[in-house]
């Protein structure tokens, strides 16, 4: 078949897209743009076997390290159809059971402990394992499972061309030797994360939630809540997925077996709760399953103990014994003494901790924390953590609970960093990461506005996550009184770069909103320097004179030598001086006349404004080093705008702030930048001083498009569509401040690469 290309798409056209329902669990994203269907029929139509050119069969999809191309672990590898390894392979036999899951030589228990507890809910099987797949009817080669990722269902779509060693599945099989559908789901999960050796270790909550959408809580069982049998009850009840494993100590403790049969390190399924009658008083029994398949409990209530003698025989005939299945029986009582860890993925979510069954309003951002820009690191870290991503939640109404006097509202907060098991190849992890919830006072400056190093100094945080660990998600519930809060994703050391989602659920309607969400310029306070050759003090204009020559006019060249010689006074700036293209960029910036040169009044003008710019340099050079780090950087760009009055300025969407230190770094990781990039970032906000409106730009996706235009010219406007949305924030400051020449919106590469502070940024723009 024809080999498919991998195109991503661009983040404002998955906001239109999951405004009209792609993504949903009916209406999956083909992942890496693979029809299913299509490929099928084409398959079917040529009469050739499917082959995945976006996956294939060979040593790079098998890993890097332990499984990479010249490790043991994979030497006599051979990729087999099932066709060739057994005579009448079938998808699925007499349907999907927990015994379906055996784990194979590759450590990836708590994917294959999720997949055991999804059997249990055949509604959710199916969402995973659509029907109609068959090595019979129509069996061309090809499969497809669809996974939940990062707040969307998508469609993979793998060929069945499976790892075998001696004629065996490598990885994860079935008991029944001739079923296949576990070993294929595993391969389809391998695609998405880059290779099988990317799944090796993990915790359950990452398949548990990848199988439903669901949010995922985690309770440490040697501090349980008083009703953690209760709570067992009516997740199991509701169809939530449960696992659970035994803390390790030290690394000889991993997968290590205790004198009863347990694995530290290893997950397993919760799969039932049950009451016997045992010698006349209630026992509470817990249902566990091993995805080895075998290795079982052997304390009480193990399978063939004493205890099974003393229930009723119908008791005994419905909870199903079976010797060495991987599954087995053991009390409640020692299940809280010898587990250490349960992991309840709920499904909705739903509130599983209270009796009644409330529905919870749901919230997905979407987030990056990057170096020198937006990865400030934890509380401990009071100089930075003020530049991480923030977002705003305002709890309108309280609970609806006639048994509680409290007035509070519930929420619950879920941050999950993205696509970390793809970059173990390279060398990266999962990074360790928690959230904390700030209370703020409502204002009308504070409005959507990126709150400063001094408020975090003054204010402690109303909640926080309950640790900060490396596990792909953290989630706390919460209650707190109506009002605004803040949340601050981060991970614990500065520095550290990743995407992540943050969900937020609540059970009553709610606002949320990223602060800084758009670029919203208030431009009317810049005011304009105004100034004729008679304010112009005789001093300057006979340095002028000497400067300029006989023509009056100071080229970009000979800007270039003046500002040098006068920078290279300043001897506490470290800077290799103005550039040639730094100096023209101000020439084009102050010059009014079109002649590429600057006359007396323009060379005034630009000299003021180097001066301030010297003076922010200086205030913000907080070490006083000469450089200034990306974080003082943002905190001079943004003061270069602010007004002396209302405190408005030039808000930088998140988005845009990245760039803007990484074009000008010289050290890792706290970006240097001298006096030079800074005058060349703060040009444009000079050139928008001539522009007066208020310029907002906001779209919203329940739209089909918006009408933008300059409120001082209400006769020029245009219908945006909404895949130009994200694009047009700039464009349209740039059509009317920079270029208002222009006659058209449409955004133009030439356009857009005009752009002065995002010209590292590349932009996908359409015909």
């Amino acid at each position: 078949t024809e080999e498919e290309v991998a195109v991503p798409v661009p983040s404002y056209d998955r906001d239109r897209l999951r405004a009209e329902g792609v993504g949903e669990h009916n209406n999956a994203v083909k992942y890496l743009n693979q029809d299913y269907e299509a490929l099928k029929q084409a398959c079917i139509e040529s009469g050739a076997l499917f082959r995945d050119p976006q996956f294939p069969a060979g040593p790079t999809a098998l890993g890097f390290k332990e499984l990479g191309p010249h490790s043991s672990k994979t030497r006599g590898v051979e990729w087999k159809r099932p066709s060739e390894l057994v005579d009448d392979p079938q998808f699925i036999v007499g349907g999907a059971t927990r015994t379906d899951i055996c784990q194979g030589a590759l450590g990836d228990c708590w994917l294959l402990a999720a997949i055991g507890s999804l059997t249990l809910n055949e509604e959710l099987l199916h969402r995973v394992v659509p029907h109609g797949q068959s090595f019979q009817e129509d069996y061309a080669g090809i499969f497809h499972f669809q996974i939940w990722q990062f707040g969307e269902w998508v469609d993979v779509v793998v060929d069945d061309l499976l790892p075998t060693k001696d004629g065996e599945l490598l990885f994860v099989h079935s008991a029944e030797c001739t079923e296949f559908w576990s070993a294929l789901l595993e391969k389809a999960y391998a695609k998405l994360n880059g290779c099988y050796e990317s799944l090796s270790g993990g915790s359950t909550t990452e398949g548990f939630e990848d199988f439903t959408g669901g949010v995922a809580e985690m309770y440490d069982l040697k501090r349980a809540p008083r009703n953690m049998g209760h709570i067992i009850r009516k997740a199991l009840e509701r169809g939530s997925l449960l696992g659970c494993s035994i803390d390790i100590t030290s690394a000889f403790d991993m997968e290590a077996v205790t004198f009863k049969k347990l694995v530290k390190g290893h997950a397993y399924s919760v799969t039932a709760f049950k009451d016997v009658n045992y010698r006349g008083q209630q026992e509470q029994l817990v249902r566990i399953r091993n995805p080895w398949g075998q290795v079982e409990w052997t304390g009480a209530w193990s399978d063939g103990s004493p205890e099974w003698d003393n229930i009723d025989p119908s008791d005994r005939e419905e909870l199903q014994l079976k010797m060495e299945d991987g599954e087995f029986w053991m009390s409640f009582r020692d299940f809280m003494r010898e587990f250490s860890r349960l992991e309840i993925c709920n499904l909705t979510p739903d509130a599983l901790t209270k009796d009644e069954l409330s529905r919870w309003h749901t919230q997905v951002f979407e987030g990056t924390w990057r170096r020198g820009s937006t990865a400030g690191g934890c509380r401990n870290n009071p100089a930075t953590f003020w530049i991480n991503p923030q977002f705003k939640i305002k709890l309108l109404e309280e609970d609806d609970d006639p048994g509680d006097d409290e007035v509070a509202c519930s929420f619950l907060v879920a941050l999950m960093q993205k696509h970390r098991r793809r970059e173990r190849r390279v060398g990266g992890d999962m990074h360790t990461i928690g959230f904390a919830v700030y209370e703020v006072t409502p204002t009308p400056v504070l409005q959507n506005v990126h709150l400063k190093k001094d408020f975090f100094l003054r204010n402690q945080s109303r909640a926080r996550s309950e640790t900060f660990i490396n596990l792909r998600e953290v989630s706390n519930q919460i209650r707190l009184p109506p009002g605004e809060y803040i949340v601050v994703p981060s991970t614990f050391e500065p520095h550290k770069e990743a995407d992540f989602i943050l969900r937020v659920f609540t059970e009553k309607q709610s606002d949320t909103a990223e602060q800084y969400l758009a670029l919203i310029t208030n431009l009317s306070f810049w005011p304009q320097e105004e100034i004729t050759e008679d304010d112009i003090e005789d001093g300057f204009k006979n340095m002028f004179q000497q400067l300029a020559g006989e023509d009056m006019e100071i080229s970009v060249f000979e800007l270039k030598t003046i500002l040098n010689r006068v920078i290279a006074r300043h001897k506490d700036l470290k800077t290799d001086g103005f550039s040639l293209d730094s100096c023209r960029n101000m020439v084009n910036l102050m010059d009014k006349d079109g002649s590429a040169r600057l006359g007396l009044v323009e060379f005034q003008i630009l000299w003021n404004k180097i001066r301030s710019w010297l003076t922010i340099f200086r205030q913000y050079d907080l070490d006083k080093s000469g450089t200034m780090s990306s974080y003082e950087m943002r905190m001079a760009l943004e003061s270069a705008g602010k007004s002396g009055e209302d405190g408005a300025g030039l808000r930088v969407e998140e988005s845009c702030r990245s760039p803007i230190p990484s074009r000008w770094r010289t050290v890792e990781p706290a970006y240097i930048v001298s006096f030079e990039p800074i005058c060349h970032e703060m040009r444009p906000m000079s050139k928008l001083g001539s522009l007066q409106p208020i310029l907002a730009c906001c779209w919203h996706p329940q739209s089909p498009g918006y009408t933008q235009g300059c409120p001082s010219h209400p006769h020029l406007t245009c219908e945006v569509p909404p895949w130009q949305s994200r694009v047009n924030e700039l464009t349209f400051i740039w059509q009317w401040a920079i270029a208002p020449g222009r006659a058209s919106l449409t955004p133009t590469k030439a356009g857009l690469s005009a752009l002065p502070w995002v010209g590292c940024r590349p932009f996908p723009v359409r015909p």
